[in-house]
């Protein structure tokens, strides 16, 4: 019955974990997989959420389905988090938001979305960017394509191309961007250049679809979202999809959200009855465990401001990190400059290895990275950076 059905060929960097668990290598190190490990090398839990689990379990309850659009507690949070408490936009009732399953989940539905609403409408995302984009918008009937971003020769961002191809768009194309920690090059862009990039959107009447999985990880919870309130001040109509998978390590219980700053109130009240249709349609209803921590500890001033304090405590980590194996590979390799290490925000870093060059390093060493030399730099730790640097700069001065 099925021998007409295609062989999936396997998700590239879940599929390197497998290939990490399979190596025999005592000093093995895995930086492939996006996710935030702390100084032991163990997945974190936070003290926050520790806090709101017992209030969950004290006493143990129903769990009914949860309305389409999710907690309300858990909506409000999204919210406030990308546009300020006190927003104006928030007071005004111009924002839909829906509680999703995890970023992922607020992608695919602003894509159906966009599919349906916008049909004419192509998507554009980074190049390079993180591989489910494509694949997401791709599946629900929206075509993609490629905006100029990454310069490998420079390790640095091609604004100049970028701003270009933007200005030959059409109406309503969709550009998805990243407003902090770039997901896989780990560059961003300056304030200066996301007030360019937003004049070209809204001369053109572009639609901006701002994907953030990792705010806090950049420089502060405020600092990350300037690229979704400058839009907003702009007055521009946008989709919004975030992530607390990093930033609450809730990696397993994919919570997320998808929010559209609409024009007004009603129009607010339309798409979000829309994105509620498009949720019923895919999944019903969004789980209700994580969005529980979520709602607590967004919603609790205490707990907020410790969430706040824990996520900067992993953000300085990650930052040491760069630093420590910036300063290795610069008495390393003497003749090549590292300063792009510092420079990236964010769990990722382009290293600027050759594909042949990271294959060398997972044969020879057993440090596993993706082969378009993307790094999780959270999987480094003082344990295993000391390693890594030496045999990053060890297949890089043989290459030389």
């Amino acid at each position: 019955m099925f021998e007409h059905v295609k062989e999936y060929a396997g998700d590239p960097i879940l599929g390197l974990k497998d290939k990490f668990v399979a190596d025999t290598k005592a000093d093995k190190v895995n930086l492939g997989v996006g996710v935030y490990y702390d100084e032991d090398g163990k997945l974190p839990v936070l003290e926050c959420v520790q806090t709101a689990e017992q209030r969950i379990a004290n006493p143990i309850s129903p769990r009914p389905y949860l309305p389409m659009a999710g907690f309300a507690g858990h909506r409000k949070g999204c919210q406030e988090l990308l546009f300020g408490k006190d927003a104006q936009v928030l007071q005004e009732g111009r924002v839909a938001t829906i509680a999703t399953i995890g970023g992922s989940g607020a992608l695919r539905v602003g894509a159906e979305f966009i599919h349906e609403w916008f049909p004419q409408s192509k998507c554009y995302v980074s190049d390079p960017t993180w591989g489910n984009h494509i694949a997401i918008f791709e599946h629900s009937d929206v075509e993609v394509g490629k905006y100029p971003y990454y310069d490998k020769a420079t390790n640095s961002v091609k604004f100049d191309e970028m701003v270009s191809f933007l200005q030959t768009l059409n109406k309503h194309d969709v550009v998805l961007l990243h407003p902090c920690c770039h997901n896989p090059t780990g560059m961003d862009l300056s304030k200066e250049q996301w007030d360019k990039v937003l004049e070209v959107i809204q001369k053109h009447e572009l639609i901006p679809f701002m994907d953030i999985a990792y705010q806090g990880f950049g420089e502060d919870m405020e600092s990350d979202v300037y690229a979704i309130r400058k839009a907003v001040d702009m007055g521009l109509t946008l989709f919004v999809s975030n992530s607390f998978s990093k930033n609450l390590s809730l990696y397993g219980e994919r919570v997320g959200g998808l929010s559209v700053v609409c024009p007004t109130a009603k129009e607010a009240d339309i798409v979000f009855g829309q994105l509620t249709f498009t949720a019923r349609r895919i999944y019903s209803s969004p789980p209700s465990h994580g969005g529980r921590i979520v709602d607590i500890v967004m919603n609790d001033e205490k707990l907020h401001e410790q969430w706040v304090g824990e996520v900067y405590a992993m953000r300085d980590r990650i930052k040491a990190m760069r630093l420590k194996l910036k300063s290795v590979l610069e008495a390393k390799v003497p003749n090549r400059d590292f300063d792009y290490l510092t420079r990236q925000n964010g769990m990722f870093s382009f290293t600027g290895l050759t594909p042949e060059q990271v294959e060398r390093l997972q044969t020879e060493f057993g440090v596993y990275m993706i082969s378009n030399s993307r790094m999780c730099v959270a999987g480094l730790n003082v344990n295993n950076i000391d390693y890594v640097a030496n045999a990053m700069a060890e297949v890089l001065k043989e290459d030389a």
